[in-house]
């Protein structure tokens, strides 16, 4: 599999990530009854906004995730733990399909983590998933995260973690 992000365009973007983020499976995404220009108003706040990032992950040419990056000092966690520098908060959708390859959300966080941690200026990645998704916990210590703790966001009760680049190294068997 060729995995390539690009830049999320919520012009474009939208109408293809609606169908994602609305799908009974990405319940946590807390999107379920957006329309698509709730879609379009998010997306386009999110990419307007100096500290938050959103790409679209292509797998073999054919769209299949939606990633994003944040400045976890500056937006989602504020106040809920002390970021060191080079922290780097990340959120990630696989898009939903009839027919599951074995190993693909894997192969998808794996390519999130190799992009976040190319940029060389980052040294651990955090992320804050609800507490109840057992699911992605078992990805991402797959990949290399160690839980800290729960906080309490406005949204969810969630489960930080944090990922060095040595952990994630060391957990997947390559160099980032």
């Amino acid at each position: 599999m060729t995995v390539s992000i690009r830049p999320f365009d919520p012009l474009k973007d939208a109408e293809l990530i609606h169908p994602w983020v609305t799908h009974p499976k990405a319940a946590f995404w807390m999107m379920q009854d957006a329309t698509l220009e709730d879609v379009v108003r998010e997306y386009t706040g999110f990419v307007a906004h100096p500290h938050h990032h959103v790409f679209i992950g292509e797998v073999d040419g054919t769209p299949a995730f939606l990633m994003e990056k944040y400045d976890p000092s500056k937006l989602e966690l504020v106040g809920l733990y002390d970021p060191l520098p080079g922290d780097v908060g990340m959120h990630f959708l696989v898009a939903p399909t009839d027919t599951p390859v074995h190993g693909f959300t894997r192969t998808v966080i794996t390519a999130v983590m190799t992009e976040l941690f190319a940029d060389p200026a980052t040294r651990r990645v955090v992320v804050e998933p609800d507490v109840s998704n057992k699911a992605v916990h078992a990805l991402n210590e797959a990949v290399g995260f160690v839980p800290d703790r729960e906080i309490q966001k406005p949204e969810k009760k969630a489960l930080l973690s944090f990922c060095t680049r040595e952990q994630f190294e060391a957990a997947v068997g390559v160099a980032a």
